[in-house]
């Protein structure tokens, strides 16, 4: 799964693909380079981020979906809002991609089944301007798996069919590096529950570095390690690296 951020402000490309064109070139260049599904997001959920409007989200993202899918591309949209989700599904979407499972928006579940989109419910426990203060856990894995399947059971209960379930555990959401780094090695935990498992922890700052290419190595190793799990997917930044990864174990 290859990230396009339609943002000015996300933590690793902010900005870098914030016009029409440039989006639409990066998402194209992904596609060559082998990315199977592109996910497209125009809200950042970096930490410390604001919210905009839903009427912002929507004029960053629909175009560009539009665009993208005419060129025959598997597209996510990366939302928390079942307004945006409904309307990216119509654009030509076929994933949601919802960073908080359920909990941000609470027509998101019955949105989701009336559409009949593939549905990503990650584990969340707040929005990012103060989702760090809720990362406190006796047993992260337990926990998160947990509140996962406590998601679960609301999108099953409005409609989502099991099949269209797709869960990510929240790298980097709600959690300290330590937290990041159980779940990764033990993310055959999550896979036991018996649904797709997406890992997202391409850049992000628990991997170490000054700054978020300087953890590409880092992120490129993950996908190495990952490869042995079960896990259904990887969300990445850049694609044609992790590609030739997945090639040649």
């Amino acid at each position: 799964m290859g990230i396009l951020n339609v943002t000015p402000d996300s933590f690793s490309d902010g900005g870098e693909f914030e016009t029409f064109d440039s989006a639409v070139a990066h998402g194209l260049a992904m596609i060559a380079e082998g990315a199977d599904i592109i996910d497209i997001g125009g809200e950042s959920t970096r930490p410390g981020a604001q919210r905009i409007t839903e009427e912002e989200e929507l004029a960053r993202v629909i175009p560009v979906i539009k665009e993208l899918s005419e060129h025959g591309a598997v597209i996510s949209i990366d939302t928390m809002r079942s307004g945006v989700a409904r309307a990216a599904v119509q654009a030509g979407a076929s994933y949601i991609n919802d960073v908080s499972g359920g909990l941000a928006d609470s027509q998101m579940h019955q949105v989701a089944a009336e559409l009949g989109a593939k549905y990503i419910l990650m584990h969340w426990r707040g929005h990012s301007v103060d989702m760090n203060s809720k990362a406190i856990y006796s047993d992260v894995v337990a926990e998160v798996k947990a509140e996962l399947m406590e998601q679960v059971g609301k999108a099953l209960a409005a409609g989502i069919a099991k099949e269209k379930i797709i869960l990510d555990p929240g790298i980097g959401f709600a959690k300290e590096n330590e937290h990041n780094w159980d779940l990764i090695k033990r993310i055959t935990k999550i896979v036991d529950l018996g649904y797709p498992v997406l890992v997202g922890a391409s850049r992000k700052r628990f991997l170490g570095g000054d700054s978020p290419l300087e953890r590409e190595a880092a992120t490129l190793k993950i996908t190495e390690d990952l490869l042995t799990t079960g896990i259904w997917g990887v969300r990445v930044h850049s694609v044609a690296p992790h590609k030739k990864v997945i090639a040649h174990v």
